[in-house]
């Protein structure tokens, strides 16, 4: 609560000060030094006195560019914009025109929606600024034909990732840094009618039944919901953006992600058909490699394409792309990664291109590379190279097949021939620390040899981290069947280094 306190001089007598027991000896006469801190003559009164109800509300971080910002001192704005959105959205779906809602109407719909604003702010004698009313004109539109209080967000190209907890709480990566942002939902009724228009378009269902879901947006980012009971906060939304504009190998090279060094290698690796496992965590950029290493496939190559929720673009134009799908209401019609890479070995591929392995798909990824689908290419989640490897065992029993370790490896070590590690680092940035040859067995185990790899070696002031990514100084043992392949790989390659 607020309190006031006097300067000497400006107490009104007998008031007694808040903080100082009352006395019932003669008032004396005032005297700085025993006073409480805040009367000291020298600091003046508007320095102590502020009325309670203008008592100040810790500052929310700042939103994003692009997103539902609240101007400083603002949050009366914000406020009257929420409510008034909440009670004109009824009023719009009962006037608006159905076909307007239809793609490529945005303009008409635009102007209608104007007006209903306009004449709703008319009738209720509210003046609001332009500024304020091409704000409020901007998120219904985006409520209407959009996914509501995301939009904004999902066109801000800054931003990385959306996670949505709750209706109150949103969340940002920029720049591979998490931070709150300012934009909210009405209620949980708010958040499940947007999750609705996400799904409903894939013939996806997200209930209490099924409370989980997997799904991508028209711009291909991935989108994964879960909802109560599960979900505690409420509905929990979580959108992991890509680009408008794929990035390109030349653009992990300016990023410093990659050495060109190791750019023209691997260029060279995929031409010649050899297999790569990409390696890393959530969120690492296994998928943006996956695109980089797939677009160095030549053009007249038949690829296919296996995935959970469909994110790959390829540039190529014989691209075909398979979808797993879940089962339906009652239990049935499930089709998981697994029967469609056995599927797709029907499908005559030149490559197989799978999104993730993440179970028994794995020993069907392996044997097909085993059987003559040279150039496959595939990712899994693992910290290294040689955790990648042991979880690539341990995915391969998920099969279910009872098959000795041994062979398991065996199996590994002839099918994979590369493992390209990627990890996001402390400053945010992703980078490629290992690209590591699988040279086969001895005994019972794989050996790796590390061609290329990251050296951290100082972390400035700033908090950005410092190093080099250099080659190990060793040729790669299938120097040979590069050259069979007509791909020549400069031996200058394995000594490179770049400074980060």
């Amino acid at each position: 609560m607020g309190m006031t306190f006097y300067i000497p001089g400006q107490k009104p007598p007998g008031v007694p000060v808040p903080g100082v027991p009352p006395s019932s000896a003669p008032a004396a006469p005032v005297n700085p030094a025993p006073l409480h801190p805040a009367q000291q003559p020298s600091k003046p009164a508007v320095q102590f006195a502020a009325p309670a109800e203008a008592k100040p509300t810790p500052a929310a971080p700042a939103a994003p560019e692009g997103g539902q910002h609240r101007p400083v001192g603002g949050d009366q704005s914000h406020e009257f914009c929420l409510k008034f959105k909440e009670k004109v959205l009824p009023h719009l779906i009962q006037n608006l025109d159905p076909r307007l809602l239809k793609p490529g109407a945005e303009a008409p719909l635009r102007a209608r929606v104007e007006e209903l604003v306009d004449e709703q702010l008319r009738n209720e004698q509210i003046p609001v600024g332009r500024q304020v009313r091409l704000r409020i004109l901007t998120e219904i539109v985006d409520e209407v034909v959009g996914f509501g209080p995301l939009e904004n967000l999902l066109r801000d190209e800054a931003i990385s990732e959306i996670m949505v907890n709750g209706a109150k709480t949103i969340y940002i990566e920029r720049k591979g840094k998490i931070e709150l942002s300012n934009v909210t939902f009405f209620d949980e009724p708010h958040v499940r009618r947007v999750v609705d228009k996400i799904i409903a378009p894939l013939g996806r269902r997200v209930d209490e039944s099924s409370p989980m879901v997997d799904a991508r947006l028209p711009n291909g980012s991935r989108v994964n919901v879960i909802i109560p009971p599960l979900a505690l906060n409420g509905s929990i939304i979580t959108i992991r953006k890509f680009r408008a504009d794929p990035l390109r190998v030349h653009d992990l090279i300016n990023y410093k992600s990659i050495s060109p060094a190791i750019a023209t290698f691997l260029n060279a690796a995929v031409k010649a058909k050899m297999n790569i496992l990409i390696s890393g965590g959530t969120g690492s950029g296994k998928t943006t490699m996956l695109n980089i290493l797939s677009s160095f496939i030549p053009d007249d190559e038949r690829i296919c394409t296996i995935e959970d929720a469909a994110e790959l673009r390829l540039q190529q134009t014989h691209v075909v792309r398979l979808e797993s799908r879940p089962a339906n209401i009652e239990g049935k019609g499930e089709v998981n990664i697994r029967d469609l890479v056995k599927n797709s070995l029907r499908m005559r591929p030149d490559r197989i291109v799978v999104g993730e392995c993440r179970g028994g798909e794995a020993l069907d990824m392996l044997q097909a590379m085993n059987t003559g689908h040279d150039g496959s290419l595939t990712t899994l989640h693992a910290n290294t190279p040689r955790d990648c490897l042991n979880r690539l065992e341990t995915l391969v029993m998920m099969a279910g097949m009872e098959l000795p370790q041994r062979a398991i490896r065996e199996q590994i070590s002839s099918a994979i021939h590369y493992i390209v590690q990627i990890s996001r680092l402390n400053d945010g940035s992703r980078r490629m620390t290992y690209l590591s040859e699988v040279q086969g067995m001895e005994g019972q185990t794989i050996i790796l040899q590390d061609l290329f790899k990251f050296e951290q070696t100082s972390v400035t002031p700033e908090g950005k981290i410092r190093g080099s990514i250099r080659g190990c100084g060793i040729m790669s043992k299938y120097m040979d069947k590069f050259r069979s392949m007509g791909v020549g790989v400069p031996h200058e390659l394995f000594q490179n280094i770049l400074e980060i």
